[in-house]
């Protein structure tokens, strides 16, 4: 069991399959096993679930962007509330993201020099500043259990030069970062990044693990590039990082990304994708995503997936669901959002049984043989549809600068 910091965190590798692990991660809220997804609570709720039905799904831990929340309610304020476990009513682990992923995905409302990350805010117009220091600061003020240093990650797109002074930034960020922490009862990762340059990828992974972090985490990957170019360097950037302790690779992602990377050796992952999907009418099941809002539903008397054990799948059909986002009803949201959380976390148990029998590359074989995914330009488009939408004009189904 790792432990950088004197504290409650650890990690146990307890079985590997080739590359892949699976583990216990321990913080001062328990143990969980890994590999774990992490459903994306971006203002301190999953969108249209209680905490007891993300944990019913099978949630572990959950993900919080600490940049949304000092814009509104302010960590002034969930400090007074009693810090962001008691605040949001959830009591196992939370991990939070330090407001670096905001440096890649508003990009229209930022810019970055040496000092942090200057923002216009999306609800007023406000400016901020949020510094290395100042992210270290807030996160240990939410009292999350895992918290994030925070880094310069930039689009699939900029030259060597360009992604390496990024990179260069994002280590001495680190640095300050490091430096800057208080709370020896909360973990810290460091974070790689080095665009879609491998040699970038291993000298960035050499500078981080050398400062010493209680995890590692890849950024970076999965912001436009082809799924082929993703998958390469995600491959290649795990073995770079310590075999005893946690590796996190962010913002990921699809069900057939996820067995890529549990194979490749990560533990630990988050996405908006699921419940984001879930909110536009997509379900995912073993064959691959479907739209219930599709008239293919319509008069559909099965669950929306044979063998679910969720609750939409237990208690109503998938023409009543289907029903439901024709008519515009809430619930639509709830129960696809409980379909689609079950499905990921029944993914991570099966991937996690396969590496604990020695069958990973079986399940793997199987996995792929039957889950469809979305087509490599429709998913780019998607992404580029969801990126280009401006803030406050989002309908109840779409995303919003909230999901970023």
């Amino acid at each position: 069991m790792s432990n950088k910091s004197g504290n409650a965190f650890g990690f146990t590798v307890q079985a590997r399959d080739s590359g892949a692990r699976a583990g216990l991660l321990t913080t001062g809220r328990g143990t969980m096993p890994t590999p774990a997804f992490m459903p994306v609570a971006t203002q301190a709720s999953v969108k249209a679930l209680t905490p007891q039905e993300a944990r019913a799904a099978g949630t572990h831990i959950l993900l919080v962007n600490a940049y949304h929340l000092a814009l509104r309610p302010g960590v002034d304020v969930v400090r007074e509330m009693g810090g962001l476990h008691r605040f949001m009513g959830w009591d196992g682990p939370v991990l939070t993201d330090s407001g670096g992923f905001q440096v890649y995905s508003l990009g229209a409302l930022r810019s970055v020099t040496e000092e942090g990350a200057h923002f216009t805010s999306h609800l007023d117009g406000a400016r901020l500043l949020l510094t290395p220091e100042g992210a270290v600061a807030q996160q240990e003020a939410l009292g999350a259990d895992i918290i994030m240093c925070l880094d310069e990650c930039i689009p699939h797109g900029p030259d060597e030069d360009a992604s390496r002074a990024a990179m260069e930034r994002t280590h001495r960020w680190a640095v300050r970062c490091r430096d800057a922490r208080r709370q020896v009862d909360q973990a810290l990762f460091g974070i790689v990044q080095g665009g879609m340059f491998p040699k970038l990828r291993e000298e960035s992974a050499r500078a981080i693990v050398a400062m010493g972090f209680d995890g590692y985490a890849v950024g970076g990957l999965s912001v436009g590039e082809p799924k082929a170019l993703f998958y390469e360097l995600a491959r290649f950037t795990a073995p770079l990082l310590p075999e005893d302790q946690p590796r996190y690779l962010m913002g990921v992602g699809s069900p057939e990304d996820l067995v890529e990377a549990v194979a490749a050796g990560y533990d630990l992952f988050d996405c908006a994708l699921p419940t984001r999907v879930a909110r536009n009418g997509g379900v995912y099941t073993a064959s691959g995503r479907v739209d219930i809002t599709s008239a293919a539903f319509r008069g559909s008397s099965g669950p929306l997936e044979e063998g679910c054990d969720c609750l939409a799948c237990a208690q109503f059909t998938a023409a009543y669901v289907h029903h439901l986002f024709r008519a515009r009803e809430l619930l639509a949201y709830r129960l696809t959002t409980l379909h689609n959380l079950r499905f990921y976390h029944r993914l991570m148990e099966q991937l996690r049984q396969a590496i604990q029998k020695g069958e990973l590359q079986a399940y793997r074989q199987a996995f792929h043989a039957r889950y469809v995914p979305a087509k490599e330009e429709a998913r780019l488009e998607q992404r580029k549809r969801w990126g280009q939408r401006r803030p406050g004009l989002a309908g109840p189904r779409a995303p919003s600068a909230e999901d970023a």
